[in-house]
């Protein structure tokens, strides 16, 4: 009685034959791993990111001794500087590198009340950052008025309340988008070139000729790709987790819906790559075409700069991109604490592109 083939042991068998493989690549290794990491550490290692530092400097001749001055010192969104050469001051107003010039004058002492005041020279290559320089120094002056009229009547009052929250760092923001990187990268580049090779080199025509099914081949090669980036994702994680102090709201449940998450994100990446090898002809293209689907992407999905800050029109483009769906999924369960089921609307659109890109890939793969 012959023995049915195993489509699954031979699936394996490709998944660890294409992990050695990987493994072995400094391509992969590279673009999968090394290169998040330093992004990760670049932006991580950042000090203090958490607050807003403007650089402000004091005038010369400014009364060091008047309280606006103290007042101003512990403004902590200020860092004040005391150059002596006003001209080198107002270089450095014009050409952006500092803020701003503030000149704190002696007190005015003619009337029983002393007079203070202060003046704040700006310059059109800042003006971003004149309306918080205009409210702290705002403040500064309600406070000195409150000392120096004590038990005067307000007309207006402003009281702040503070609710506790996290602390959201720039790490909690570059992390999820250096996971997205990797996959992008590994699964695009990799399965492409890998593919290509394995055709190139007429070893897939030597796997036709054996019961080895098309969808078991490409099982195998997804297979290999989920070890390989999860071993990537274990790293960066770790690494962003007790380095950095990167967000995990829920610890490791929230670290396995992120794992969970990134399978769509590799089915849809890698099934890219399947399809760029199966319509390429020599490997000379494979990194143009790879580049022309992954550049824009890493651009536009928000791993480096906040999709909110684009213009409506390309804003919408960039919200229905695959990396898009990925990244803000992986953001809302880390930092907001959202389980995997919480967000419908980023989880739905994997599964469409996933979808789509399951069936186009198995379609468009060629033995030869």
């Amino acid at each position: 009685m012959t023995k049915k083939y195993s489509q699954l042991r031979a699936g394996l068998v490709m998944a660890r034959a294409s992990l050695i493989a990987t493994l072995r690549s400094p391509t992969s290794v590279v673009f999968a791993l090394l290169f998040p990491i330093i992004f990760v550490t670049v932006f991580g290692a950042m000090v203090d990111n958490t607050a807003v530092k403007i650089p402000v400097a004091i005038a010369p001749g400014s009364d060091t001794s008047s309280p606006v001055y103290h007042a101003l010192k512990e403004i902590s969104i200020f860092s004040l500087s005391k150059e002596t050469d006003s001209l080198a001051q107002l270089n450095a107003l014009k050409k952006g590198r500092i803020a701003g010039i503030i000149h704190v004058p002696a007190p005015v002492l003619t009337s029983p009340v002393p007079q203070y005041g202060l003046t704040l020279f700006s310059s059109g290559a800042v003006a971003d950052k004149r309306p918080l320089i205009q409210a702290a120094l705002q403040e500064v002056t309600s406070r000195i008025n409150q000392q120096v009229l004590r038990g005067q009547p307000v007309a207006a009052k402003l009281d702040v309340v503070t609710v506790p929250g996290r602390v959201y760092r720039q790490i909690d923001f570059i992390l999820p988008g250096q996971l997205g990187f990797s996959l992008l990268m590994a699964g695009v580049f990799g399965s492409a070139f890998l593919l290509f090779n394995l055709r190139h080199t007429l070893v897939l025509k030597r796997i036709f000729v054996t019961p080895v099914s098309r969808a078991s081949l490409l099982f195998g090669e997804m297979m290999s790709r989920l070890v390989f980036q999860i071993i990537c994702f274990i790293i960066i994680t770790a690494l962003g987790y007790f380095a950095f102090d990167f967000t995990l709201v829920n610890g490791i449940l929230t670290f396995l819906e992120m794992l969970l998450l990134s399978v769509f994100g590799l089915v849809i990446f890698t099934g890219i790559g399947f399809m760029i090898s199966g319509v390429i002809r020599n490997e000379s293209s494979i990194a143009p075409v790879a580049n022309t689907i992954t550049v824009p992407q890493i651009l536009l999905c928000g791993l480096f700069f906040p999709v909110e800050n684009y213009p409506v029109w390309l804003r919408t483009f960039c919200e229905y991109l695959p990396l898009t769906f990925f990244v803000d999924g992986l953001r809302k369960i880390a930092f907001e604490g959202a389980h995997i089921w919480q967000v419908p609307v980023q989880l739905g659109g994997l599964t469409v592109w996933a979808a789509i890109v399951a069936v186009l890939s198995v379609k468009m793969f060629k033995w030869e």
